[in-house]
């Protein structure tokens, strides 16, 4: 009986694997649903998994471990993990808009937290190549007429994390001036800077950077560490890296050495 209990977790364990290399990041609730087992038995197999460091755990599922870092997860799988630090990033992030401003907001779940925050404040423009926030911003505007904010969607071809790239979108955000970007990013690193593993996204993500103002970073702490195929910023070029309170001292240090500002949600500016 023991060792049939065993067969069966390491074919769970193997399946779990299986789909992290695949998609990037699994959600617990998911897993529960797909292997019909217990949230005790997925979270036992994760807890397997990342002691032998094939996967790494967050809030709410896994992701590939830091450093091994060549695919890009899709928006859904990446939607709800790490959830309550991104709420925390996007409230500290939204504190940084002017009313009456012209933002741009990158693709990434990060950057659509932001977005949320963003729908009460007055008489701003919104440019975004995320499917999901212009959807948002889109639903809003239609809901509330006067008031909402005025959408301008960049156009492109979209990626898996649903943002829209390439020559079009590249050209679109090249005749923008905008005050404000939300940059989000798939890695964050001393040395790599901003890192996606996909190009074409790195080169609308350039795009954007040259027609913003300001740029603040949005990236919780699980991106510390990570490192993309293509990197698209600079650490330098950040005038604010927001984060949550889970980035660990000598990220913290390193960034402060580098960035403008940065903001840790939840604790005082210095």
């Amino acid at each position: 009986m023991a060792e049939q209990a065993a067969q069966l977790a390491h074919q769970r364990r193997a399946l779990i694997l299986d789909a992290v290399r695949r998609e990037g990041a699994v959600r617990v609730a998911d897993l529960v649903g797909q292997l019909g087992v217990s949230d005790m038995t997925v979270r036992r197999d994760l807890d397997a998994l990342a002691r032998r460091g094939v996967v790494e755990k967050v809030h709410g599922g896994a992701v590939a471990p830091a450093g091994a870092s060549g695919h890009e997860p899709g928006f859904e799988a990446k939607s709800d993990l790490e959830g309550d630090a991104k709420a925390a990033i996007a409230d500290t992030a939204a504190a940084l808009v002017e009313p009456g401003s012209v933002v741009a907001v990158s693709g990434g779940t990060t950057a659509h937290a932001v977005a949320t925050r963003l729908l009460g404040i007055p008489r701003l423009t919104i440019v975004t190549n995320s499917l999901p926030v212009a959807e948002l911003v889109w639903a809003d505007g239609r809901d509330r007429g006067a008031g909402a904010p005025i959408l301008l969607l960049t156009g492109g071809s979209p990626t898996p994390s649903a943002a829209l790239v390439g020559p079009l979108a590249d050209l679109a955000i090249g005749s923008l001036h905008v005050d404000l970007l939300f940059l989000g990013a798939h890695g964050v690193a001393q040395g790599a800077g901003l890192t996606t593993p996909n190009l074409m996204e790195a080169q609308t993500n350039r795009a954007l950077v040259a027609s913003a103002r300001r740029v603040a970073v949005v990236a919780d702490h699980s991106k510390w560490g990570v490192v993309g195929l293509s990197g698209f910023a600079a650490l330098h070029q950040a005038d604010w890296f927001v984060t949550d309170a889970g980035l660990p001292d000598p990220a913290r240090a390193a960034l402060s050495e580098e960035v403008g500002e940065l903001l840790v949600a939840g604790e005082e500016r210095h």
